[in-house]
């Protein structure tokens, strides 16, 4: 990975700082944090919302709960249940591989070809997907309409992440700390919102559809709130991925003290170069990337272990909490942790980050040991266990793209961008599949 470098010698004009300028950046900072906001949101809440439909469902059919059903989150008091960790028959996994196959799959292949479609048409399409999914799963009829409301949510959000990230190229590099807000904003505001609307007496289909107001929110983020520049292609697609007039458009847009120290130094071949990245090019820049996806990978491994596989096991009976009440506080907390940290990186930036991977996984062995040997005084511990664990994963996930974008060459920063993506939905998806054998052993005990 190189320094990204000036593309000549000649000092670039920074925007006023102290007129427009200002009020351009805080336009776009707020419009990636709404996009971020609104990329998640239906991703969030779509579990939530996909249990009550089915129970509503399995109600009007009078059918047994299904595994989807009982998946979402644990009901205390199971009482065919024989095993001391009050356990539901199949893992809270099984919701979650549902949910993040399909974006793994979309950030696994679509960095390869994603540049061929234009930014304007992407945010279209990841709109609507959205919509589909409220639509979906709110009029749905059958459990497999639910179940493609839930893919719909994920393909759009899978889709989304890639591209918004990719879009930070063309502006300012803080844009990425509203971004990161945005989507730990998403966890807190959609399961509040959708439970306070169900609790004051809404109906799942009702608070759904009034939830479509949400895609409306990203397609007025990006067409009117945020201020395109000139060298971004919005509806055509480019001969040439990065120009020279597109390099010098992004850099004036950059911090001075970043910008002076960018000067001093030559602009390398590659930088140089036009035209689009070959497949061979691409994947050498991949190869570079290991260094910030594989510690990112190692971060939601080891937290999605903790929410999917061990949260669950985690109860304490004498609490005045239930267990479904507890783990619903688990998930609060962790979202909590996720929303601070991600919205921290215009206090502090964190540059090793293999320091905050192996602190996740001490989190991870000290929860598997506690559910194994049931040490823990009691749940207040738990509770700020899962807060600190949502700070180590949201502020893994901002300083990752963080210094992505900052180390990357001007070439291969908007391919690196997308590409590093899939760090987090691949740990997410182990953690899903490991955490299937692990919750059946503990229940066997």
């Amino acid at each position: 990975m190189e320094r990204t470098v000036s593309v000549n010698a000649e000092p670039v004009q920074r925007p006023d700082v102290n007129g427009v300028g200002t009020f351009t950046q805080w336009r776009n900072w707020i419009g990636f944090w709404l996009l971020g906001l609104c990329n998640n949101f239906a991703y969030v809440v779509m579990l939530s919302a996909a249990h009550d439909i089915l129970k509503e469902q399995e109600s009007k059919n009078g059918t047994a709960p299904t595994s989807a059903t009982m998946a979402v989150e644990p009901q205390g008091g199971n009482s065919s249940n024989s095993s001391r960790y009050d356990c539901n028959p199949v893992s809270t996994a099984a919701v979650l591989l549902a949910d993040i196959l399909p974006t793994l799959v979309i950030k696994l292949s679509a960095p390869f070809v994603i540049h061929k479609l234009p930014y304007g048409f992407r945010v279209l399409f990841c709109a609507a997907m959205a919509a589909a999914s409220f639509l979906l799963v709110s009029f749905s009829s059958a459990v497999w309409m639910s179940v493609l409301g839930v893919i719909f949510a994920s393909i759009g959000a899978g889709l989304g992440e890639l591209s918004f990230l990719s879009l930070t190229v063309y502006f300012s590099r803080d844009v990425l700390g509203g971004w990161g807000s945005g989507t730990g904003g998403a966890g807190v505001a959609g399961a509040f919102l959708y439970s306070g609307l169900t609790q004051v007496g809404l109906s799942p289909r009702v608070t759904l559809l009034i939830m479509l107001v949400v895609p409306l929110v990203m397609l007025l983020s990006y067409f009117s709130l945020l201020v395109l520049p000139p060298s971004l292609p919005q509806w055509r697609g480019r001969e040439a991925e990065y120009t020279a007039v597109g390099s010098e458009d992004r850099r004036a847009l950059m911090d001075a003290s970043e910008e002076e120290e960018e000067q001093q130094k030559s602009t390398p071949a590659e930088d140089r170069t036009t035209g689009p990245l070959a497949f061979r090019e691409k994947l050498h820049v991949i190869k570079g990337l290991l260094l910030f996806v594989l510690p990112l990978g190692l971060v939601y491994f080891a937290e999605y272990f903790i929410n999917q596989g061990l949260m669950e096991l985690l109860y304490f009976p004498k609490f005045f909490l239930s267990h479904a009440e507890q783990y619903r506080w688990y998930q609060t907390l962790y979202q909590v942790g996720v929303l601070v940290s991600r919205s921290s990186l215009c206090c502090v930036k964190i540059r090793k980050l293999w320091a905050l991977s192996l602190l996740q996984v001490v989190n991870a062995v000290l929860l598997l040991f506690a559910v194994r040997f049931l040490f823990l005084p009691s749940v207040w511990v738990v509770f700020v266990i899962v807060l600190y664990e949502g700070l180590l994963g949201g502020a893994a996930y901002v300083n990752t793209f963080y210094f992505i974008s900052k180390e990357t060459g001007d070439r291969h920063r908007e391919f690196a961008m997308a590409a590093a993506s899939v760090g987090d939905s691949l740990g997410i998806a182990l953690a899903g599949l490991i955490a299937f054998p692990v919750h059946r052993y503990f229940c066997s005990l």
